[in-house]
């Protein structure tokens, strides 16, 4: 009688798990479907009227035909303006606190400080840029503005990020580095970071993805124009992104393309952030499958 209910219960097991696994893979096929369908529908619109010119114009107030360079180029300005800011200051705020820190009452408010940070709406983020450099500093609506601003919206999430990926590496690759006579820097470098290498460049995709395509943060500290000029380095200038300047032309714009403006510049965000994932995922690809010859 044991053996037959033991029997039962091991059939009851293997019907359970294949429940399971076939409702994770439908899971996970709805949730592909979802994506393919959200951007065919955005590129779909946008795609067969985009051209080269369309990537390189002056944007147009009144006159059809406008495009997003300025626009464009504040887009990447920006971003690799935050990332030089906050990729340093999260990495080592993450490290300390995964391997420095000490285990007390204090490091844990800490961290709930930093997880309350970061879902944070991106508003707030502005509002405080908008403070700071608007009506402290008196510089009005720049581009330093904005990296600064967008920096600080991504600080907490690479901060956690960084920590729970060093935390990930097993501990006895550290004690075997440690038995080696390495100091707690070297083991660090040399062995820590590139196990978690991997789980660190994904936080740093989605925060880049994440500031390329900010827009209430943007509006409220670098401003809803350009300088004018297609290629301005000035960091006191202002910058209107291609996220802002989606939102602009979808809701206040007179032009009479101004849809068409909207499908295509919307097609180039999607694409652009795709992007930016692939150029920073790429190498890690190339290097785990050069390791795999």
């Amino acid at each position: 009688m044991s053996g037959f209910s033991r029997s039962r219960s091991s059939s009851w097991a293997v019907r359970r798990d294949k429940l399971a696994t076939c409702g994770f893979y439908a899971l996970g096929a709805l949730v592909m479907l979802l994506i393919f369908w959200l951007l065919f529908a955005i590129l779909s619109k946008g795609l067969p009227g985009l051209d080269f010119s369309f990537l390189i114009r002056q944007p147009e107030e009144i006159d059809a035909g406008g495009g997003i360079g300025p626009v464009l180029f504040n887009s990447f300005y920006i971003l690799l303006l935050s990332l030089f800011i906050s990729v340093p200051i999260g990495l080592g705020a993450g490290i300390y606190m995964a391997e420095y820190a000490p285990d007390n009452a204090f490091t844990g408010a800490m961290r709930i400080c930093v997880e309350a940070l970061s879902s944070v709406p991106s508003i707030v983020f502005g509002l405080l840029g908008l403070a700071i450099f608007t009506e402290y500093f008196g510089l009005g609506l720049t581009l330093l503005g904005g990296g600064v601003s967008l920096a600080l919206l991504n600080l907490p999430m690479l901060a956690r990020v960084t920590e729970e990926a060093v935390r990930a590496v097993p501990k006895e690759l550290r004690e075997a580095g440690y038995a080696l006579g390495l100091t707690k820097f070297y083991c660090i470098r040399k062995i820590v970071l590139p196990v978690a290498l991997p789980a660190i460049i994904t936080g740093i995709c989605l925060v880049a993805g994440r500031a390329f395509g900010e827009s209430a943060v943007i509006i409220l500290t670098a401003g809803l124009s350009t300088s004018g000029e297609m290629w301005d380095f000035s960091l006191l200038s202002p910058g209107e992104t291609l996220a802002v300047h989606l939102w602009y032309v979808q809701s206040e714009a007179i032009v009479e393309d101004a849809r068409q403006i909207a499908d295509k510049s919307a097609a180039v965000l999607v694409i652009i952030v795709l992007l930016i994932n692939l150029a920073f995922r790429a190498p890690l690809w190339w290097v785990k499958r050069g390791r795999g010859r």
